[in-house]
């Protein structure tokens, strides 16, 4: 049976059909901000009719759809989500905006001029009750119900449509939390409730507070947007799994997402590492930058040896989020980003976008100049194959936009056009810069490997720019993200919070926890038809040394824990710091405070390889030339264009030259060569 990903995007819906074979088909079609279920269903339907079937017939077909979403993560920044009411331990309402004495992400903490950070639930919304269980999880003073029942009737009257409980220490025992949310979900069956230890049962109440409360606000909304294609895939004939992608890059079925919202937080993004990592492992690289570019913004991993790097330090906006998510910085730079020109007379060119409505004024609805108008203006983008021939792009629009953003610096459209690529680029370039040099890394001894539907265009640029010797553009690169989510394995991860330091340490405690964590595996995995003889298990644990703030993971022994492989384990903490901060304090004793286990099941295998071999010159795959500009010459270039579908492995073009597809178009700049792998990827290497 086929099986499917899709992931929406902030401009494009992308769909992805693994056949039996191992072979992938793609998809593409328009997202629908106002109800992405419509841009969903127009990708799957594109892929039906490709095979010739019926929604149902198609649909029916399917073993299983892994489902990636940017949804909550654009409920969060454009703060559209619930009215959310939080019901907490006396005396700690006000956790979430103290929030360690942090004011604001940039800037000091003691400015007095800088704006307080305003939490997602006012304060008038935070009431505490009567409770307290103690570190140890111990119950000291059991739930006041007569306080949480005035409480959640205070909340309710407010017209408050979600509640986030969350009491101190319930990582330890969420006994009190699972009452008052069994009392609130009686008064109120229709209200979206959470509680902070089902949310993240880690330690530290500001981090568990504000990513309980985050994953309210948005609840609502995933959940009515979840039940919702859920209904409509059954509805439509569809019997197979539906799984979700996470923000950790593993997956879950809806039912255990819906209530926990949060983990949905940059879902699309999390799955494009695991497609860099599996492109990367084709040509022997480990070390690797994955970016991803699509309409709206650039996401950038660094991968060094392979390992995909999470972390449980992220903010979202301005809101802090401590679940546990791969490390996908982002910044406002895609093919939908307008310019302008600020109030100093520089150009600027993004945040801001142009989305999938109206789009950029190529799309024949906006008036602002996008980089893809500006793409088009350089020559770049093919005005009768984007998308296949899907959308016909305006021209004239397009030149007339970047026109008026040239006006103001007193360029051609030419020039503005050019500025705006390179000012895009430089955005992208110096995120990329940033990211490497916070890890002590030299970008020159990674490969790029570039997704998203606009990364082909601006890659080998960067790449450029940044002395990048090598770029990998796959054959799904403008569906980067829904092929990571068929290059990764199915998995889930489980948390256990148990703070012991080194000598008091009880190894039949740990055991226990991790029995408690398989057990619960067993479940999720058998909910989804996995046998157990398919799961295999990645132990963790997070240590520090005492006195210190911050922690480090790494792997736990996989046999059962005893004396011996205890010291083992400290040993490889002590190595493990090491190798990370250049020292290490032997002398001192290590922590322990949170234990993790990561299950997964193998994936279908995917076949990328190509039998065919170059039968003759690469000249047979010439669809024409086009009129492009490139580094600041005011004289067009008759540059080379050649069909992707009809190359082979083994042809090679130099720059300057464009490769098109029916989902993205890759520019060959001066200076680059270009080769057909193997698998139909393009590899270009600076000459």
């Amino acid at each position: 049976m086929k099986q499917l990903t899709i992931d929406v995007g902030g401009t494009f819906t992308d769909c992805l059909v693994l056949e039996e074979s191992g072979q992938l088909q793609r998809f593409k079609a328009s997202t629908t901000p106002d109800d992405p279920t419509e841009g969903f269903f127009a990708a799957v339907g594109k892929a039906a009719a490709h095979y010739g079937q019926s929604m149902a017939t198609f649909l029916g077909d399917l073993e299983q759809i892994v489902h990636g979403t940017t949804l909550g993560t654009n409920i969060l920044i454009t703060d559209r989500g619930a009215k959310v009411g939080m019901i907490t331990t006396k005396g700690f309402r006000d956790s979430i905006e103290m929030r360690r004495g942090i004011k604001n992400l940039h800037g000091s903490m003691f400015d007095v001029f800088i704006e307080p950070y305003k939490p997602l639930i006012p304060r008038y919304l935070r009431l505490g009750v009567e409770e307290r269980t103690l570190y140890d999880g111990s119950v000291a003073t059991p739930l006041n119900e007569g306080e949480l029942r005035t409480a959640a009737r205070a909340l309710l009257d407010d017209d408050c449509t979600a509640i986030a409980i969350c009491f101190l220490h319930s990582y330890a025992n969420g006994a009190n939390e699972l009452q008052a949310k069994r009392i609130v979900q009686e008064m109120a069956p229709q209200v979206y409730v959470t509680t902070s230890h089902e949310t993240m049962p880690v330690w530290r109440e500001f981090e568990r507070f504000s990513t309980a409360v985050v994953s309210a606000y948005i609840g609502p909304a995933v959940t009515r947007y979840a039940r919702k294609l859920q209904s409509g895939l059954k509805d439509q004939g569809f019997r197979g799994r539906l799984l979700m992608m996470l923000a950790n890059g593993l997956v879950q079925v809806v039912d255990e997402c819906v209530d926990r919202a949060v983990y949905l937080l940059n879902s699309g993004p999390a799955a494009a590492p695991s497609a860099a990592v599996y492109l990367g492992g084709l040509h022997d690289k480990k070390n690797l930058l994955s970016v991803d570019m699509g309409g709206t913004s650039f996401d950038v991993c660094v991968i060094k040896d392979g390992e995909i790097p999470t972390t449980t330090e992220s903010w979202v906006g301005e809101h802090r989020v401590a679940i546990k998510m791969v490390d996908v910085p982002t910044v406002g730079a895609g093919g939908g980003s307008l310019a302008r020109v600020d109030s100093l007379g520089l150009l600027r060119v993004g945040p801001q976008s142009a989305g999938a409505d109206p789009g950029p004024a190529a799309y024949g609805k906006g008036e602002e100049a996008a980089v893809t108008d500006a793409d088009l203006v350089l020559g770049y983008i093919p005005a009768d194959y984007f998308l296949g021939g899907d959308i016909k792009l305006d021209v004239k629009r397009a030149h007339e936009a970047v026109a008026r953003v040239g006006s103001k610096l007193k360029m051609n459209v030419g020039q503005a056009a050019q500025a705006m690529f390179t000012t895009i680029n430089t955005v992208m370039a110096d995120l990329i810069t940033e990211v490497c040099t916070k890890q002590g890394q030299d970008v020159r001894d990674f490969t790029l490997v570039a997704g998203g539907g606009a990364g082909g265009i601006h890659a080998a640029a960067i790449a450029r720019q940044l002395s990048i010797p090598m770029v990998i553009v796959p054959r799904v690169a403008a569906l980067m993200s829904a092929f990571g989510m068929f290059a990764k394995d199915l998995g889930f991860e489980y948390a256990r919070s148990c703070f012991r330091s080194q000598k008091q340490l009880d190894v039949a405690e740990i055991s226990g926890l991790y029995a408690d964590m398989r057990r619960q595996a067993h479940e999720d995995f058998a909910r989804i038809g996995i046998p157990e003889s398919q799961m295999s298990y990645q132990p963790t644990v997070e240590m520090r040394y005492e006195g210190q703030f911050h922690e480090v993971e790494l792997d736990m022994p996989s046999q059962t824990l005893d004396a011996e492989t205890l010291q083992a384990l400290v040993k490889n903490f002590h190595a493990r710091y090491e190798k990370m901060y250049t020292y290490s304090m032997t002398w001192r004793d290590a922590e322990f405070l949170t234990f993790r286990l990561k299950v997964t099941a193998p994936r279908r295998p995917v076949n990328l390889a190509s039998n065919k071999q170059a039968a003759g010159s690469v000249e047979a795959a010439r669809r024409g030339s086009r009129l492009c500009l490139f580094d600041g010459n005011p004289q067009a270039v008759q540059t080379p264009a050649y069909d992707w579908d009809r190359m082979e492995p083994g042809h090679k073009v130099a720059g300057p030259a464009l490769i098109d597809d029916k989902t993205t178009t890759v520019l060959v700049v001066p200076g680059f060569s270009c080769e057909v792998d193997a698998y139909r990827n393009l590899v270009l290497r600076a000459e």
